[in-house]
């Protein structure tokens, strides 16, 4: 209580929420699967169809569809195809780490490149410098939200993430040290190919993080099972 008789009010931040830690055969028997399911779908597509919206904006991409975009001039298939190719070798990798695959892993190499595909089917591109602005922002918010209802709905991280975080268990190292270097490597490498970097790029290195931590506690399916063990 204060000098004056007034109790003060302090703000309390809300806890970011947590999400429980569930190998692949724990995923499947958390329960709701009616509202995971359609939200790990919705999510990956979605995510696919913001990276189509990217493309198109044609103001930069993030590193690693800077390297899908770098080999398609290479390679005689589409963008998602590339996509689908490089999630699956990096989930090869996941097997002399001892890494098991959750179903929102598989489903994440084949589901993205479909939807990215169809993006590029369906949108035209933009005219202008402004709706192009436009177009890259609205994308990079719509990944923000679709990589949370993907992570939100608790079946396994991405090919990408969990390389990155079993490589840190395995080797004891930085997780941002090791996520900078993959994400350089892929960068530059990209880059070489004759991937598209731009502001788009930075804007994404920049807002992703926060977007998803922002979206995540809205979207995040609350698991019964997980919520008895934390009791």
């Amino acid at each position: 209580m204060g000098e004056d008789g007034v109790v003060p009010i302090t703000k309390t931040r809300r806890p970011a929420y947590a999400l429980p830690a569930l190998n692949s055969l724990q995923q499947l028997r958390a329960g709701r699967l009616g509202r995971r399911l359609p939200q790990l779908y919705g999510g990956l597509f979605l995510y696919g169809f913001s990276m189509a919206m990217m493309i198109k904006a044609d103001l930069g991409l993030d590193p690693w569809d800077v390297l899908h975009q770098g080999l398609t001039r290479y390679l005689p298939v589409s963008f998602g195809t590339v996509t689908i190719i490089v999630g699956a070798v990096v989930l090869l990798l996941w097997i002399p780490l001892r890494q098991w695959p959750g179903l929102g892993t598989v489903s994440n190499v084949f589901v993205i490149g479909l939807s990215a595909d169809f993006g590029l089917w369906l949108l035209p591109a933009p005219d202008s410098l402004g709706v192009r602005i436009g177009v890259m922002v609205a994308a990079v918010v719509l990944n923000g939200l679709a990589g949370a209802a993907y992570i939100g709905s608790h079946f396994g991280p991405c090919p990408r993430d969990g390389l990155m975080t079993r490589l840190v268990a395995r080797t004891g190292g930085s997780l941002r040290l090791i996520r900078t270097g993959i994400e350089v490597t892929v960068l530059v490498t990209g880059y070489l190919l004759g991937g598209t970097v731009g502001v788009g790029t930075v804007l994404y290195a920049v807002a992703i993080g926060p977007l998803v931590q922002f979206f995540l506690p809205m979207v995040a399916v609350r698991l019964p099972a997980t919520a008895e063990m934390s009791e």
